[in-house]
């Protein structure tokens, strides 16, 4: 699709391995310059009561997981289009995040930048990063669906004329589309942030069924972008595992969910990652049901929310939601990569 890369496949199991050794190696340093700088997560009053202990833990772990990747992307992968408007986005989404984790550590409060704010900022990335899709790499505003159905999203576009005989266009209904996809995968992947582990875990697994369709596409550089994240998701959970020296923030979890949605748009399996990406949707769906129900009628249909703190609420060990949670990941990716080839 996008121009195959001279190199050979095992490339991305190399980008794995040095990206997860990467986050390895600079992780301890990070974690006590987070220490002796004080920086560390703001715990929900109103969560389970067994989190408390975790306030003060360093976060911002995410940047290391960035770092790692722009490293080891950079040093692996053929440059194109693709590959450097996936990291825009992948920068752009961590620095609002980044921005979000100073504004909580800075005051103190759980709560970081406002829900406008970082609509505002999710807002921008989208908007921008569909229309570069659409006019700089060529991708077409199509969605395709099972069964050989497809939806042309670009119906309603307006063509503006370039001075070179070109256009420039904006596909209204596409840019909507892509403003759900990284928006939704930001912020879901963010609430999913929530136990030792969960994130980190789940976002491997899905990275590493991203890679193996990039792969299949031919679409090398983007392969091994997301080999790299699911290598430093390895490393990070090294440290993040129960109980966790250190949490991604923000920083990590913005970041994380704005470069799936990216590779997937990119790769044109938005339905496929849809459903790879399901438990980040139900997470999101979980909050999204609860205010609204809650305000509606004053009741709870969780016993909190997102849901894998209602099942810490019923009894089960935080190792125990974040152990079936990763499993749970795992049959949605194997999934929705089965959907992908019913799509080709």
């Amino acid at each position: 699709m996008f121009g195959n890369a001279a190199y050979p496949s095992y490339t991305v199991f190399l980008a794995v391995a040095i990206s997860a050794l990467i986050v390895l190696v600079l992780m301890p340093p990070f974690i006590r310059l987070m220490r002796y700088r004080g920086l560390g997560q703001q715990i929900r009053a109103d969560g389970p009561g067994t989190h408390l202990v975790k306030q003060g833990t360093p976060t911002m772990g995410g940047a290391v997981i960035i770092l790692a990747v722009f490293i080891t992307v950079a040093f692996m992968a053929r440059w194109t289009p693709a590959l450097v408007l996936a990291l825009l986005v992948l920068l752009a989404t961590a620095l609002l995040g980044l921005a979000d984790d100073i504004e909580s550590v800075s005051h103190g409060r759980s709560l970081g930048l406002t829900p406008s704010q970082k609509m505002i900022g999710l807002t921008a990335v989208s908007v921008a990063f569909c229309l570069a899709a659409v006019n700089w790499v060529g991708i077409s505003p199509v969605v395709g669906f099972p069964g050989g159905f497809a939806i042309d999203l670009g119906v309603l576009a307006t063509q503006i004329p370039l001075a070179d005989g070109a256009t420039f266009q904006i596909p209204w209904l596409y840019v909507l589309f892509v403003f759900f996809m990284v928006a939704g995968f930001a912020n879901a992947v963010n609430l999913t942030d929530g136990l030792d582990g969960l994130a980190g875990g789940t976002v491997f697994v899905t990275m590493v069924f991203m890679a193996m369709i990039a792969y299949a596409e031919d679409v090398l550089p983007l392969a091994v972008l997301a080999g790299a994240v699911a290598g430093a998701c390895v490393g990070f959970i090294w440290y993040n595992c129960y109980p966790a020296s250190i949490f991604m923030g923000d920083t990590g979890s913005l970041a994380l969910g704005g470069v799936f949605s990216a590779i997937a748009i990119l790769t044109k399996t938005e339905v496929a990652s849809l459903v790879m990406g399901a438990l980040f949707v139900i997470e999101a769906l979980s909050v999204i049901i609860q205010v609204a129900h809650f305000k509606r009628t004053g009741r709870r249909i969780f016993l909190m929310s997102p849901i894998h703190h209602h099942f810490e609420k019923l009894g089960w060990s935080e190792t125990k939601v974040v152990m079936r949670f990763w499993i749970v990941s795992a049959a949605f990716s194997t999934l929705g990569f089965a959907l992908f080839f019913s799509l080709g």
